[in-house]
């Protein structure tokens, strides 16, 4: 992988310009936080070199003064919504999000729940967090919202939520996901704060889009790819311009919503310290780019595979088949295609001549690797071990694990478990590839070449079974699907 972003500097840059934002407020600052906080796996895979904890790393600069804000919507509870990349509900996301924070040593202060109607699940699961020692706090709908500034700034509106205290200068407010209501938390406490004389103020972290490199760059494509689903559109941000007579670009939502922010910033502070929404970020992520092509190309990449993502999501019914049209439309824009992805076509001709699912693996070194369902082993396991003994130098009729370990492992899963498929799962392969690297030093030499496999690109001819995809995730590995059953 050429790196192409300096993860450094961007650390260095990012604490300067929190620090700077928060004296400019006076006593406390609330830094609405977009994206993913410390597993932001989107950034590190169009910025290479830019490493998934950043944000965490940078915010342990500033411990002694910050603390953490969870914030969910009661809507996303009631809707079971998920994170794809973790595949694990929002409300089990806040459980995980509390206990990294915690052991990270950031101080946690509060879980903040918006849209609040009491329902067995979201009660059950406020109950959940409060017998964990969490303290929940309750937002609610407000009629009007956003565009009665006059009633959302007032007793009948911000007024109804619930305060939620805080002891540090900087509050970090993050979420699972978008749409949580984050930015109405933020504004919320800063209402509340000025009812009782604190001079508090708000500030947007967002990596994407990055406001100071061109709007059609492939980075900012790869970022409305990834929001395709929310409708989100990157844009020249037209407040910045009339104000600064510079290009800085935006998205569609904060830019449509700015004039209503500004007001109620004006309401609630007397006076809004902002002229543009790109004002109101704190976002350095573009000075820290040193390879801009490296970058392209690997924002070109992920494009192909959040198209992939989008295709097996529709497939599913997760998705509109809209949202696989806008991503075809970025691909056009930059003149690639799912062909482009160089395990695509391997694996295609694999499962034609084999009849069944098959499997590709890119190397770091550009080899591409196969493998094909078997009687005793699936097409990613197969694939899997292939590129163990291509890495190890092991030749490719060298048998890893011996059928008497596979076969009691087989019944096991069929006469014990009730498996429908005896076959072999990725996970299962590899923890009986590490029982026989115990006492067979060619499988000891594959177990060694598993950290090689980070960043390689696996392409499957089926979807694959959540275990198959979420070993291969586990190994830092990139992951496409064609939208067929297995």
């Amino acid at each position: 992988m050429t790196v192409g972003f300096d993860n450094k500097k961007y650390l260095e840059l990012q604490s300067e310009k929190i620090e700077e934002r928060i004296r400019s407020f006076g006593d406390k600052l609330y830094l609405e936080f977009g994206g993913k906080l410390f597993d932001d796996y989107h950034a590190s895979r169009v910025l290479p070199g830019f490493e998934p904890d950043s944000k965490i790393k940078m915010l342990l600069k500033l411990k002694d003064v910050a603390e953490i804000l969870v914030v969910i919507s009661a809507k996303d509870i009631e809707k079971n919504k998920y994170r794809r990349d973790l595949g694990i509900t929002y409300d089990a996301d806040v459980l995980r999000l509390l206990d990294v924070f915690q052991s990270q040593g950031l101080f946690v202060g509060s879980v903040v729940m918006t849209m609040y109607h009491s329902t067995a699940r979201v009660d059950g699961f406020i109950k959940r967090l409060e017998m964990l020692g969490v303290k929940v706090y309750k937002h609610y709908a407000i009629e009007g919202y956003p565009s009665d500034v006059q009633k959302i700034v007032s007793d009948e509106g911000y007024g109804k939520n619930e305060y939620v205290p805080t002891s540090r200068k900087l509050v970090v407010v993050t979420a699972p996901g978008p749409g949580s209501g984050k930015m109405a938390t933020c504004l919320s406490q800063l209402y509340h704060e000025n009812q009782r004389g604190v001079k508090a103020g708000y500030a947007k972290f967002e990596t994407f889009p990055i406001w100071s490199i061109p709007l059609s760059h492939p980075v900012n494509l790869a970022y409305e790819a990834a929001t395709a689903d929310l409708n989100d559109v990157n844009m020249i941000d037209p407040y910045h311009l009339e104000a600064y007579g510079t290009l800085a670009v935006n998205y569609n939502r904060d830019v449509e919503i700015f004039p209503v922010v500004n007001a109620m910033l004006e309401k609630i502070l007397g006076c809004s310290p902002y002229k543009s929404p790109t004002d109101m970020g704190v976002n350095m992520a573009g000075f820290c780019i040193v390879d801009d092509e490296a970058c392209k190309n690997a924002s070109a990449n992920e494009i192909i595979r959040r198209y992939y993502a989008a295709l097996c999501d529709a497939r599913k019914g997760r998705v509109s088949k809209e949202v696989v049209s806008k991503i075809e439309l970025l691909m056009s824009k930059l003149s690639v295609t799912a062909e482009s992805r160089k395990t695509v076509k391997p694996a295609l001709e694999k499962a034609a001549a084999t009849g069944g699912p098959a499997v590709a693996i890119e190397l770091s070194s550009g080899v591409v690797v196969t493998g094909k369902t078997g009687q005793m082993l699936g097409a990613a396991a197969a694939c899997l071990l292939n590129a163990l003994k291509t890495l190890g130098g092991i030749d490719d009729g060298t048998e890893l694990i011996s059928p008497k370990i596979i076969q009691p492992i087989q019944r096991l899963k069929v006469k014990h478990m009730g498996a429908v498929n005896p076959r072999l799962h990725t996970d299962e392969v590899l923890m009986a590839l590490a029982i026989c690297a115990v006492t067979n030093p060619t499988a000891k030499l594959a177990v060694e070449q598993l950290d090689k496999l980070k960043s390689c690109e696996v392409h499957s001819t089926v979807i694959l079974a959540d275990v198959d995809e979420k070993t291969f995730k586990a190994l830092g590995m990139h992951v496409t699907c064609e939208p067929q059953k297995g």
